[in-house]
Formats: C-alpha cells, structure tokens, sequence
C-alpha cells in the first residue's frame, strides 16, 4: 500500500512525466523478462544510474510480473520459432560457440522470446504511459485531488509531519 501511495504522490508531484514512463517502462523490462539471468543486470544498472521514481518501477514490476507468467507459454513459443528459423541458425550455432553468449542465455527459449517482447514493446509503452501521466494531470489531478480519500491521505500526512516536528 505504501507504494502505491508513493506512485500516487509521484503522479501529482512536480516530477516530469518522462521520468514516470521512464520508471514505468523500467518495471516492464524487470517484470516481462526472467530475474536471475544477465540482462537484468543491465535494467538494474539504467535504474541505479538515472533519475526514476523507484515506487513507479516497483509497481510496475509487480504488475508485469504477474503478466510474464500468464504470458511464459507465448514467450516460449516466440523464443522456439526465432532459435528454430532457418535463416537465423547459422547466427544462433556461431553465438552459441562463444562463451559471451552462451553465458547470456540467449538460447533459452523464455529468455529469448521474453527479451524481444519486453524490449520490442519498451519504447511504445513509454510513449503511451508518458502520454498517460501528461493525460492524469491535465484532466483529472484536480478532480483527484477533491476525493475524500486523498484530502485524508494530505491530512494523515501533515499530521505525521507536525507529530515528528514536535518530538
């Protein structure tokens, strides 16, 4: 829940909206691709080293996570037709006969079709959530922001403020 109201204050906060879909788009790659292989290390690094809201990345990690799995039987699928496509085999034997590559994994067939997937859907998803968040802000932040529930989340929030100042 405490993320969730991070990705809410970041949304109407002053960030700019392309470090949200950034931070969105982070959370696909780490969600749609399996964990525990060396491509991962890459996105962990782009987070580290630039400006996103680690709420948003966390959130939309968890969501894509929870896709990944219904959608492993299509990434295999896509994974095996691309290792298995007769004009590619001779690229994929050379890979394979290197260390670099075999040590990436690329011959897993839900590595394969997961990466392509997640990657080859990163830039439109960024454009659409960027397009989204400017969408939130322009048209309902003020509305949001009139809910009953977000008055008693400011509200908690300067009280939890005053009671820490007066400590």
């Amino acid at each position: 829940m405490t993320i969730f109201i991070k990705l809410f204050k970041a949304l109407n906060a002053n960030q700019h909206p392309g470090q949200i879909a950034l931070s969105l788009t982070l959370g696909l790659l780490l969600g749609l691709t399996p964990f525990f292989f060396p491509h991962t290390l890459l996105t962990l690094l782009l987070i580290i080293v630039l400006r996103v809201n680690i709420s948003a990345v966390l959130v939309s990690w968890g969501v894509f996570t929870g896709l990944a799995y219904a959608f492993d039987p299509l990434f295999h699928q896509f994974g095996l037709w691309m290792l298995n496509h007769p004009g590619l085999v001779e690229i994929w034997t050379q890979w394979y006969n290197q260390a670099w590559w075999r040590f990436m994994s690329f011959n897993n067939t839900i590595v394969m079709g997961s990466i392509l997937v997640a990657y080859s859907l990163a830039l439109p998803f960024f454009g659409l959530s960027w397009l989204l968040v400017r969408i939130y802000r322009q048209r309902f932040l003020v509305w949001v922001n009139k809910l009953k529930l977000v008055q008693m989340l400011k509200v908690s929030n300067k009280a939890e403020t005053l009671s820490g100042f007066f400590k």
